[in-house]
Order: structure tokens, then C-alpha cells, then sequence
């Protein structure tokens, strides 16, 4: 299975996709899907709806892993995300993709075993599920990449659940 993590934003989208077969976990590709702060609001959000596309139809990943948004400061910045993910969700839904949604919690928990785990620790971790020999940079992308990696486990889950 071809599984596809992004860690929504409008500056920074991280993107990282993982394939995930016998439970083990390998590297297809990671970075990140950004614009520019001088850009119009409009501009960036058909960016990240065409950038997302693209790297959907390279990749063709057989599900996509999306961060739940959870906000409690700034309003304005929790508004503009939101946006941002919209269009994201529209580029795999018009992709014809199945998408599930994670919360930072449900990342950790898979990732680290420890829902309150530090951001290095889901990093560190997310590096050995994949062999690497460093964490991948930006780190919106190696949050992408835990993304795919908890859906991983996830549907192991979701497989086994489905059987009974």
C-alpha cells in the first residue's frame, strides 16, 4: 500500500509518502509544497491545490493521511490553515483517493507509543521506522511522514477489525 501523509499549512505543506507492505514501512519521497508570504492569499491557495495534484498523480498513493486540525491561539492563522486544507481535501477527493484524517494525539500514540511524546521523539522514531540515517527536513515533512506511518498501523487495525 502506497500511503501519502500531509501536515497541512499555507506557508509550509508537509509531504511525505511511504510504501507500507508486511509491516514494514520504505521511503518513496518527501519535501514540501510551499509559498510565498508576498503571494496573494487566493495565489498560494491555487499553489497548494496545484502542487498537491501534481504529487498525487506521481505518486498515486492508495490513501492519503491528513493531519485533524486542532487550534486554540491565534484565530486568524487557525482560518487561513483551515482554508489550506480545504483545498488539499478537495485535490484528493477529486483524485478519487481515500483520506483519513489523524490528530496529533493518534500520531504520537502509533508513532511513539506515548500520546504526549515530544516533537524529536515522533521524529527520531518516525527516522528508525524508515531506515534513515537522519530526520527528514523540513520538519513539516517528517510530520507527513508520521502521518503515513500511523496510517500504516491504522489500517492494520482497520483490516483486522473489518475480518471479525
Amino acid at each position: 500500500m502506497v500511503i501519502f501523509g500531509i501536515d497541512p499549512g499555507y506557508a509550509i505543506v508537509g509531504c511525505g509518502v511511504v510504501r507500507y507492505e508486511k509491516n514494514n514501512f520504505s521511503l518513496m519521497g518527501y519535501g514540501a509544497v510551499t509559498t510565498h508570504k508576498d503571494m496573494p492569499f487566493n495565489e498560494r491557495l491555487t499553489k497548494i491545490y496545484d502542487d498537491v495534484t501534481e504529487l498525487l498523480e506521481k505518486f498515486k498513493p492508495d490513501a492519503v493521511s491528513i493531519e485533524r486540525l486542532y487550534f486554540n491561539t491565534n484565530q486568524k492563522t487557525a482560518i487561513d490553515v483551515a482554508q489550506a486544507r480545504g483545498v488539499i481535501v478537495l485535490a484528493v477527493e477529486k483524485a478519487g483517493i481515500p483520506i483519513f484524517e489523524y490528530t496529533p494525539l493518534q500520531v504520537k500514540q502509533s508513532i511513539v507509543g506515548y500520546g504526549r511524546a515530544e516533537k524529536q521523539q515522533v521524529q527520531e522514531m518516525t527516522r528508525m521506522f524508515l531506515h534513515l540515517d537522519k530526520i527528514p527536513k523540513p520538519d513539516d515533512a517528517a510530520d507527513a511522514l508520521a502521518l503515513a506511518i500511523c496510517h500504516g498501523h491504522a489500517s492494520d487495525s482497520l483490516m483486522i477489525k473489518n475480518k471479525i
